[in-house]
């Protein structure tokens, strides 16, 4: 059944208004891909370039010409009533006789919807505009008032649930991102109370790295040498660092750090402080990571790397205390207690966390697909609600 019969027309109820300089007016505008309508910023009559705006009434559906094709239809929740949209933004008033606004609010969410948009966009100009007549040329299913109401209420039980499940979901993920660097602090703790401990400088070298400046002037970058930045250390949770986003050139080396392959790194700055890894390949770094040269041989890497690592809750509370960005500096991490079994069981407690971090990777693929398919749960329930298939 076409659009036209569930709705009053284009609001023919809603007289044009002239924006006058002087008088502030909310703005309405459409999200992309169902995501429904919001409130853009407050803008005075003066700043419009439009000589007509039209007042949006809680329950119309309004339409963005250009983006309906991608989802840019919604209803408008009561919560925006009396923000106002350009002739770009058509609305309409439902019949209410023959439809319930839910209905709507829970179609203008499908694909199906979305593709008969854009099908009415098509050819109607050269940024495929859709007319509002053409608009209510689409076809829906349009039960009676009964069943309409009796299937979004099915609908809005079960989107309740995805929900929840949704929030269960980002809590399990948040506290699972702080289950190795909570287990690991207890495991240091430990070794700390067991074994002696030295200062960071008696095991290596501190240094911190360079930034040519002015950033990305062709003087010191593009040319053959990778230039690690804070970014390519902390874009995963891997220990190694196989790549670098942005290289430098020989005078771009003199100005900044350069480092051998198998170097272990710390980011030492911002919301990423506290973050290790080890590097794959030689190359320079920037001034937001030091690294830990010329290890002394009572240490293995890849335990002073899970000693970082155990740190990484400390860094963020204890350094953000009273600063406005947190910082790391060489002084202080050169000041670091690191304890010291034997290096035999150094490398037994490295591969035993090895294996704890594999479990916790495969957990978080786990999670990573119960995520896509939780995604798909809600539209899928729509495609069958709108198929009269939902009980």
């Amino acid at each position: 059944m076409a659009l036209s019969t569930a709705w009053r027309g284009r609001r023919a109820s809603s007289t044009p208004e002239v924006p006058l300089p002087g008088t502030t007016y909310r703005q309405i505008g459409v999200k992309l891909w169902g995501e429904g309508a919001y409130e853009r910023e407050v803008m005075d009559g003066s700043q419009t370039k439009y000589g007509q705006l039209y007042r949006a009434d809680a329950d119309d559906i309004i339409v963005n010409k250009i983006w309906a094709r991608n989802g840019s239809v919604a209803v408008v929740p009561s919560s925006l009533a009396g923000c106002y949209g350009s002739g770009e933004f058509p609305m309409f008033t439902p019949n209410r006789e023959r439809l319930d606004p839910r209905w709507i609010h829970w179609l203008t969410k499908t694909r199906g919807f979305w593709s008969q948009c854009d099908q009415k966009s098509q050819g109607t100009s050269g940024k495929n505009r859709i007319r509002p007549e053409r608009f209510l040329d689409i076809e829906i299913a349009l039960p009676p008032l009964p069943e309409q109401r009796r299937v979004v209420g099915r609908i809005e039980e079960l989107a309740v649930q995805v929900q929840e499940a949704r929030g269960l979901r980002q809590e399990a993920s948040e506290q699972a991102a702080f289950l190795v660097p909570s287990g690991l602090s207890a495991i240091f703790q430990h070794l700390g109370n067991e074994h002696r401990s030295k200062r960071l400088d008696e095991l290596c070298e501190v240094v911190r790295g360079g930034s040519p400046r002015p950033a990305g002037s062709p003087t010191y970058y593009g040319g053959t040498i990778p230039f690690i930045k804070v970014g390519d250390l902390t874009k995963d949770d891997g220990k190694y660092v196989y790549q670098a986003s942005t290289s430098v050139n020989e005078l771009g080396r003199q100005h900044s750090r350069y480092i051998e392959a198998n170097t272990l790194m710390l980011t030492n700055s911002g919301a990423t402080l506290g973050v290790p890894k080890i590097t794959k390949f030689a190359g320079c770094f920037n001034d937001g990571s030091q690294a830990f040269l010329n290890l002394h041989s009572q240490v293995d890497q890849e335990f002073l790397y899970y000693f970082f690592k155990s740190k990484l809750v400390w860094f963020r509370e204890q350094l953000a205390r009273g600063q406005g960005q947190p910082n790391l500096n060489t002084a202080m991490t050169k000041q670091m207690e690191v304890p010291l079994p034997p290096l035999d069981q150094q490398r037994r407690i490295v591969n035993e966390l090895d294996d704890l971090q594999r479990e916790v990777d495969s957990l978080k693929q786990i999670r990573v697909q119960a995520a896509v398919e939780l995604d798909a749960l809600l539209p899928a329930i729509l495609d069958r609600a709108f198929k009269g298939e939902l009980v």
